[in-house]
């Protein structure tokens, strides 16, 4: 399994289909998952610190888990099938439950706790964005981090213009 972070939701054009973007953390992978536009909006607000005044069904989820006494320690995104992909939540005692990737990764981010993927997932699906390059100024380490997601960004914008979710399948 490989630690991987959510670097954010899109819209991909021209289809105006939402995904949600992972990266490894310790690589140059990212693995683009194609959602459905309720599971993008629960990811989205999360990341922009939007709470609703009432809470939405992935803070249910937590609320309920916590309750019962247990705790959810990682999430995993263990297979694609058919551009479909599958994940499990790993609670505190163990327990596994198996779980839609959107929806794990949004109560991932609630928690919060880490995002793994399955090697294998990320071989069949990842792709490679290069990093961005160091220019050799000294500058404020946030604007850096910007720099790099925006060039990220814009890579994988290029990226999506001439992929289609059926270019995912084994």
């Amino acid at each position: 399994m490989i630690e991987v972070e959510v670097v954010g939701v899109r819209i991909e054009l021209p289809s105006n289909q939402p995904l949600v973007l992972l990266k490894e953390v310790s690589g140059p992978k990212h693995l683009p998952i194609w959602i459905g536009a309720p599971e993008a909006s629960a990811i989205a607000f999360v990341q922009q610190g939007i709470v609703p005044p009432r809470p939405m069904t992935h803070d249910l989820l937590v609320d309920v888990v916590a309750a019962a006494g247990r705790g959810i320690t990682e999430v995993r995104i263990t297979s694609v099938e058919d551009t479909v992909y599958h994940a499990e939540l790993v609670l505190d005692d163990g327990t596994t439950v198996e779980s839609r990737a959107s929806d794990a990764l949004a109560v991932a981010l609630r928690v919060p706790c880490p995002i793994f993927c399955a090697d294998e997932v990320l071989l069949a699906a990842g792709v490679e964005i290069a990093e961005a390059e160091d220019d050799g100024e000294a500058g404020d380490a946030s604007d850096e981090k910007q720099e790099t997601a925006e060039k990220e960004l814009r890579q994988f914008r290029e990226f999506l213009a001439d992929v289609e979710p059926e270019d995912f399948e084994s």
